[in-house]
C-alpha cells in the first residue's frame, strides 16, 4: 500500500481559510496517512486537529503530525523553516513564538504604511478586522483579501504580483531571526527541521548552506517547485542524508480556488514521516541523556 503524507497545510490559526478539523477530514477524504499542521509562528491549530483525528473512524483514521512554519530572513528575503513534532504544549516555545508574531505584526504595519502612500486608503484595524480573538496571527493573505474588498486589485495573484511579493511595491521586511535561528529553535526545542519550498527563493547557494548548517531535510514535492527544482534538491537530499518531504502549502480557499494547492495534491511517502519520527524521538532522548 503506497501510504503517503501532506506535511505542509495551513489553519485558521494562522492565514489559512479553514479551522483545523476541516484539515483532518480533507486529508482523510484525499486517502493520505497523515496532515502536518504547519501554521505560520504559531501551534495554536495542533490541539483541535489532533482532537478531529481521534474522533475519525478507525478505517480512515489519519495521523496529525504538530509543526510549525517559522518566519526568518536572509539577504532581504522571507525563508521559511518547517518544525515537525514540535512541543506544541510546552509554554517555553509558545513564548519563542509568541516574540515571531510580534515582528510579523511591526512587519503588517509597515506594510500597511506603505500601501497608504501609495494612495491606497487601506487601514491596518481593517485588515485585523479579519481575524477574532486576542492571537491575531495575521499576515500578507490577509492584506491581500483587504485590497481585494477595497478594489485596489482583482485577485490574490495580483495583489502579491503588484504590492506584497519581494518584488512588490509596497514589500517591507524589518528584521527577523534568521534561517540558521530557525533551524536551531526548532532543533532545541527537540523538533526536525526542514526547509519550506526551496525553489521559491531563487538562492540555491542560500539552500546549499543551510544544509551544511544543519537542516534535517528539504521540502521537495511543493508546488512552487519546478521538475528541475525537485530533481536537484531530491539529489541533495540524497547526497547529505536528508528527509525529503512534500506538501501542498493548503491555504483553504480564496474565492473558489484552493490557495496554494488543494490538500492532497503535493505530498511525501509516508517513510519520510516515520524518518522524521525517528529524529525527533532520537532529539528528545539526547536532551535528556
Amino acid at each position: 500500500m503506497n501510504k503517503r503524507a501532506d506535511l505542509h497545510t495551513h489553519t485558521r490559526a494562522s492565514d489559512g481559510t479553514c479551522e483545523p478539523q476541516e484539515n483532518v477530514r480533507l486529508a482523510q477524504e484525499a486517502g493520505l496517512a497523515a496532515v502536518a499542521i504547519t501554521d505560520h509562528d504559531t501551534v495554536a491549530g495542533i490541539p483541535e486537529a489532533l482532537k478531529a483525528a481521534q474522533r475519525g473512524e478507525s478505517a480512515a483514521a489519519v495521523e496529525v503530525i504538530p509543526g510549525v512554519e517559522v518566519s526568518s530572513v536572509a539577504r532581504g528575503q522571507d525563508i521559511h523553516v518547517l518544525g515537525y513534532f514540535v512541543p506544541y504544549e510546552d509554554e517555553a516555545f509558545h513564548e519563542k513564538l509568541r516574540g515571531l508574531r510580534e515582528t510579523r505584526h511591526e512587519r503588517n504595519k509597515l506594510m500597511v504604511a506603505r500601501l497608504q502612500e501609495l494612495g491606497i486608503p487601506i487601514t491596518l484595524e481593517g485588515v485585523y478586522r479579519r481575524k477574532t480573538g486576542e492571537d491575531k496571527n495575521i499576515g500578507r493573505p490577509h492584506i491581500a483579501e483587504e485590497l481585494i474588498e477595497l478594489g485596489a486589485v482583482k485577485s490574490i495573484d495580483e495583489a502579491f504580483a503588484v504590492y506584497l511579493g519581494k518584488e512588490g511595491k509596497a514589500y517591507v521586511n524589518p528584521p527577523r531571526i534568521s534561517p540558521q535561528e530557525a533551524i536551531t529553535l526548532i532543533k532545541e526545542a527537540g523538533g526536525v527541521a526542514v526547509l519550506a519550498h526551496p525553489g521559491l527563493y531563487d538562492d540555491d547557494e542560500l539552500v546549499k548552506e543551510l544544509i551544511v548548517f544543519g537542516l534535517d531535510g528539504i521540502e521537495v514535492w511543493h508546488p512552487d517547485n519546478m521538475r528541475e527544482q525537485r530533481e536537484l534538491y531530491q539529489r541533495w537530499a540524497e547526497e547529505n542524508g536528508l528527509v525529503m518531504t512534500g506538501g501542498s502549502d493548503f491555504h483553504g480557499w480564496r474565492g473558489e480556488e484552493p490557495f496554494h494547492a488543494m490538500l492532497g495534491s503535493h505530498t511525501a511517502p509516508y517513510d519520510a514521516v516515520e524518518r522524521i519520527r525517528e529524529i525527533a524521538k532520537k532529539r528528545k532522548q539526547a536532551s535528556f541523556g
